[in-house]
């Protein structure tokens, strides 16, 4: 029987779980091993710990299982506690990617998958697609909580707060890759505040 009490067809094959998050896990260590472009079904299957049969019966292709494994770790939400203020909010949001742009698997798949991304369109506009829709969410909810404190004004476009808020920290960790301390991220929250509120106030 599959989760929705539907039987499963005589002669289906049967996905286990933890075979699957295995094959995920995998593919993950191999990109950021050898990048993309010499990521190889053979060598995430191996380093799985079970046959290429496995995993082509998920997936059909070595581009459809990136953009599968890829978004759904970049779909990944977390909790944006509210601090206050826009600039603690900004903060918390800065803390957050830092972390994530700094973790040893995401500082070598990301930059190999944007420089990949431009040579394989299909992988570009998954990133694409999940990233802006990930960041307009979170840019959304800051957004929504400086107007409703009367910090911002309504209409502000959650796009243009992802560019000043977020551009310089990925510029600096993913692109750069310049040493970023902790103390600094105040100081990059309150300059991010600042761009907001005059990128939104009213022309003179």
């Amino acid at each position: 029987m599959t989760t929705d009490g539907k039987r499963v067809p005589a002669g289906a094959a049967v996905l286990r779980g933890e075979i699957t998050a295995a094959i995920r896990r995998a593919v993950l260590h191999e990109l950021a091993a050898v990048g993309y472009g010499r990521l190889s079904i053979e060598a995430v299957a191996r380093r799985a710990g079970v046959g290429k049969t496995a995993v082509y019966r998920r997936w059909g292709s070595k581009l459809d299982m990136v953009r599968e494994i890829v978004a759904d770790v970049a779909d990944h939400r977390l909790p944006l506690p509210d601090s206050g203020s826009l600039t603690g909010d900004i903060e918390l949001l800065l803390q957050v990617a830092a972390q994530a742009l700094k973790h040893p698997l995401a500082s070598q798949i990301i930059p190999d998958l944007l420089a990949e991304a431009v040579r394989t369109p299909q992988l570009g506009q998954t990133l694409r697609a999940v990233l802006q829709a990930r960041q307009r969410d979170v840019a959304s909810v800051l957004v929504d909580r400086a107007v409703a404190r009367g910090e911002l004004p309504t209409g502000v476009d959650p796009d243009s707060v992802v560019d000043l808020v977020v551009g310089p920290l990925y510029w600096r960790l993913a692109i750069a890759r310049t040493p970023l301390a902790a103390e600094e991220l105040p100081r990059l929250a309150a300059a991010g505040a600042a761009a907001v509120r005059v990128r939104s106030a009213p022309p003179p």
